[in-house]
């Protein structure tokens, strides 16, 4: 196989090509920084690469191909780290001028798993600036532009991370989901993004958003892909103290497993009002497959998602507020000049180095939080998200995974939502009640609209659950046989 074709290929395949000596890793990765070079002013998907750490970790996977040493799963795969997660002696600027030739002193702990796993990170991939928003356009850098067309958002934040992989320009990436970062930018480049349990895996060098619904997860070109890397990224961490210390299962078991006997949820909220005819036609679709290969089909309610914004964007913005306040300019990042005194200083290096939607949620956040607000808005939004995350409980207690869209509707035009901030928020309304239940989530790429653009299903499972997710996502995808390779060939060969 031609290696121009092999990276466009999931791991598996590369990996045996690697292990069959028929390409070297160091070739492959060199194959992928080609693609890069040739596509990503189009794409915009990176805001630095890593090409010398790259080719070094690729030499290491030769070398002990070459002595027949046991070699990890995804070890020579190329990978996009998303640019708010740290890699050591490396830029972290979460796509903010204030942070913008910061140089990360140490790694994330994903990244040091990353490391031992032998995984060459290509590049610090593009995102909405501090990982908020749903289109990848509020990067303080460039935008990033859908591989599938040009003229439409690849989705957020972790827009960069999809649309390398959408692009061939890696293999595999890692992103954060807070309200569906991993999520919808999946369905928008037509990938599989799963977001884990709460503290499945370790917050330790994220930059942190909303630290009570921020998760890092993989985006991926299949459900395998995202099983193997959520083994190496998975497990315990000491540095962080929200991450689990549950028995860590391997995700890639169950895969293959029959669904006779597994019950589905549609969600009727979800499923219902508000979708384009191409979104409903593939959710109604989507269900008769599952019913097709045995799983039994349930309407399920949940009463209050109908909240579930309000309480995200109360929660999100409040803990955004207290997150940033360490952006100052004083130990770190951007500072501003010419000003007479600290007071100065702060004001003037935070109004510079911040974008207008990082400013509109720290000020929302922070009238959340102030004196005599606080009850009103962050406490109660916190007690109707405990009553949101009840519902969740009791609709596993009928079924073992609920089924929505995504999104409403697919990948919208760049620069058509950027002066409607609310009509922005409301492309989340899908994936967010993930975040404030903890609960796992992953995109499953289904069909394609009237123009051309895919169309992702949403499946959701209990706490520490994901074997089962992974394993009803895989079957979707092995009955519809998604192409994700299609704006792979559209694109620069």
């Amino acid at each position: 196989m031609d290696i121009k074709e092999l990276i466009t290929k999931p791991s598996a395949q590369q990996r045996q090509a690697l292990l069959n000596k028929e390409v070297s890793a160091v070739e492959l990765t060199q194959a992928v920084y080609e693609r890069v070079e040739n596509t990503d002013e189009k794409i915009g998907a990176y805001n630095s690469l890593t090409k010398e750490y790259a080719l070094e970790t690729a030499k290491k996977v030769d070398e002990k191909i070459k002595n027949n040493e046991q070699l990890p799963p995804l070890a020579g795969i190329a990978l996009a780290l998303k640019d708010n997660i740290n890699l050591k002696s490396y830029p972290t600027t979460a796509s903010s001028k204030i942070l913008e030739n910061f140089i990360s002193p140490y790694d994330a702990t994903v990244t040091k798993k990353l490391k031992n796993n032998l995984i060459p990170i290509i590049g610090k991939a593009n995102l909405d600036e501090f990982a908020m928003g749903s289109s990848n356009e509020n990067s303080a850098f460039k935008l990033v532009h859908n591989p599938w067309n040009l003229n439409k958002v690849p989705g957020g934040s972790s827009g960069g991370s999809a649309a390398a992989v959408a692009a061939g320009e890696a293999t595999v990436a890692l992103g954060s989901d807070t309200g569906g970062s991993i999520r919808l930018p999946a369905s928008y480049c037509g990938l599989v993004g799963l977001k884990p349990t709460y503290g499945r895996v370790s917050r330790y060098g994220l930059i942190a958003f909303a630290s009570s619904l921020d998760q890092i997860g993989p985006i991926t070109r299949t459900v395998e892909d995202a099983a193997m890397l959520l083994n190496v990224i998975a497990g315990p961490d000491e540095k962080d103290s929200t991450s689990l210390s549950a028995t860590l299962p391997d995700f890639t078991k169950d895969l293959r497993n029959d669904l006779k006997g597994v019950k589905i949820g549609y969600i009727k909220e979800l499923c219902s009002e508000g979708l384009s005819d191409d979104v409903a036609e593939a959710v109604k679709k989507s269900l008769e497959i599952y019913k097709s290969l045995g799983a039994e089909i349930v309407e399920i309610s949940l009463p209050l998602i109908k909240y579930s914004i309000a309480v995200y964007y109360i929660v999100a913005t409040a803990e955004a507020s207290s997150n940033l306040a360490r952006f100052d300019g004083v130990k770190y990042g951007y500072r501003a000049k010419n000003v007479n005194t600290l007071y100065d200083m702060y004001v003037k290096t935070r109004a510079e180095g911040f974008g207008e939607e990082v400013k509109r949620r720290i000020m929302l956040g922070t009238y959340a939080l102030s004196s005599g607000y606080y009850d009103a808005y962050y406490k109660k939004a916190q007690q109707v998200r405990r009553l949101v995350k009840n519902d969740f409980d009791n609709a596993f207690k009928k079924v073992d995974v609920l089924l929505s869209p995504t999104c409403p509707h697919t990948a919208f035009d760049i620069g058509s939502k950027i002066e409607d901030p609310l009509s922005m928020y409301l492309t989340d309304i899908a994936t967010i009640t993930a975040n404030l239940a903890g609960i796992p989530a992953m995109n499953v790429p289904f069909a394609l609209d009237k123009n051309s653009m895919p169309i992702g299903i949403q499946l959701q499972a209990d706490c520490l659950n994901e074997t089962k997710l992974l394993n009803v996502g895989f079957k979707l995808e092995e009955a519809v046989q998604f192409d994700y390779s299609i704006p792979l060939k559209t694109l620069v060969k």
